[in-house]
């Protein structure tokens, strides 16, 4: 077969991975080919996003490999040939985990971290890894190593983060699917910036083993970052499961959904009194409420019936005792850490019993009132971000709706989710022709994975194709 036309490669490298792996069992294309016009458009436009920072050199043979497989019908697994990028700050092998560490960049890892691993099982092209904010900690695809990651739609704007360079790699068409980590937020907010769907599954659903240690307790799980939701049903199925060596993952509920439509919770507005939010999100809101009315779901709009004040309190004091342990193990890494997060380990290792007691006792009444709220509803319907992407030289939007706010002002609708240890799936908003995406997201019931994503491909066929790839790709 000869090399792809232009139309022909960039419809390859803007659909799907479903739509790839028609096009492999057809033979009408071909891993190599796919990869060579990912790679050549990344070579175009990655030096103004710069989302990529590391690069598995040896892919394209990898391609061949799988060219021949599918040429001989016989595909290693599901995922077989298709374009993936993956968050750096899980493990890969011959790649450094660099979690936007100068330190950690420069030592590569003989292994894969366990989801990883079922990737290159399923037959993956692990492509490289994706820019973060140093030990992903922020909502701003930044560090001092890498620099900037910039959003697609606006390159003067983040992607947010911490799963941002990823984000942007996917929707530019850098790669066809990204695996992200989401400890607060971290899949669903950069997925909302940048048009995408993600998904963030419940604490235990995807194993993980092999991997960094765990800055915010057992908060971070690990889910796709897709352009459509059978994807993230595809990329769910190869990361979940249990195993041995994560006891959490072998607890996990069979929920399923109630043949009664599903009923849906919808919040608007966060804490008492209500934390700013910019009008067109709520707008945006209310767009994808209609639409999971007009699929058939029972809405209620009202608070969440969680009180999250205490843990946004403590929230900061979380991954501030996570580093401070992680620093006194590896001081070399501390040595070579942002000055920001030097003060915040400082800060951890002040910080006394009762303040970690006191978290945990948070924690756990966050997850016990979450559990008790879904008894009334099958999932939870409301922003992933409260703020539009801010320019790309600030930390965070100091301004929502006319109120200052602090550094995860933007995060105010995620953190929770994450704390309750429920599954999330964030899906793009009808936004007006020309605006940037706006991101909505569905929490479910503990177990709920399954019906989120069904949930989310009834919502999908009604809002149908948004649009096109961003501008800046064919600039």
């Amino acid at each position: 077969m000869t090399s792809l036309c232009v139309d022909t490669s960039e419809r390859l490298a803007h659909g799907d991975a479903c739509f790839l792996l028609e096009a492999f069992q057809s033979g009408s294309a071909r891993p190599s080919d796919v990869l060579n016009a990912m790679l050549t458009r990344a070579a175009r436009i990655d030096p103004v996003l710069n989302a990529i920072v590391a690069r598995d050199e040896s892919i394209l043979d990898t391609a061949r490999a799988s060219d021949e497989r599918w040429a001989n019908g016989s595909p290693k697994g599901p995922l077989d040939g298709v374009p993936i990028i993956v968050k750096d700050n899980l493990h890969a092998t011959g790649l450094p985990t660099s979690w936007g560490n100068a330190a950690l960049a420069r030592q590569p890892v003989a292994h894969d971290e366990l989801p990883i691993a079922r990737l290159r099982r399923a037959g993956a092209l692990l492509i490289g890894k994706a820019n973060v904010p140093e030990f992903t900690l922020e909502g701003h695809t930044c560090n001092n190593h890498f620099g900037a990651t910039r959003n697609p739609w606006d390159v003067t704007r983040v992607p947010g983060g911490s799963s941002g360079g990823v984000a942007a790699a996917v929707a530019a068409g850098l790669a066809t699917v990204g695996i992200g980590t989401d400890g607060g937020g971290s899949i669903r907010r950069p997925a909302g910036y940048t048009g995408l769907i993600g998904l963030k599954p419940g604490i235990g659903t995807v194993a993980r083993a092999n991997g960094l240690p765990p800055l915010l307790l057992d908060f971070e799980t690990v889910g796709p970052m897709t352009r459509s939701v059978r994807d993230a049903s595809l990329l769910f199925e190869t990361l979940q499961g249990s195993d041995r060596r994560d006891a959490t993952s072998r607890k996990q509920l069979n929920c399923r959904r109630r043949q009664a439509p599903p009923r849906v919770l919808v919040v608007e507005h966060m804490g008492k009194p209500a934390a700013p939010v910019e009008v067109c999100i709520l707008d945006a809101l209310e767009c994808a409420a209609a639409l999971l009315e007009a699929y058939g779901c029972h809405l209620v709009c009202a608070a969440l019936p969680v009180d999250v004040a205490p843990l946004d309190a403590l929230w900061p004091h979380v991954g501030e005792i996570g580093l401070a342990e992680y620093f006194r193990t590896r001081p070399d890494v501390a040595a070579a850490a942002a000055p920001t997060w030097r003060d915040a380990a400082e800060r951890g290792a002040s910080l006394g019993a009762g303040t970690l007691s006191a978290i945990l006792a948070t924690v756990r009444a966050i997850r016990n009132a979450t559990s008790a709220a879904f008894a009334d509803a099958d999932a939870i319907l409301m922003p992933t971000a409260s703020a539009m992407p801010w320019p790309i030289e600030q930390p965070f939007p100091e301004i929502i709706d006319g109120r200052a706010v602090g550094p995860r002002g933007h995060a105010i609708y995620t953190g929770w989710v994450n704390a309750a240890g429920h599954p999330a799936l964030a899906l793009p908003a009808p936004v007006a022709e020309g605006a940037l995406p706006i991101g909505v997201q569905l929490i479910g019931d503990l177990g709920s994975e399954r019906a989120l994503l069904e949930l989310g491909a009834g919502y999908e066929r009604l809002i149908g194709d948004l649009r096109s790839p961003p501008p800046f790709v064919h600039s």
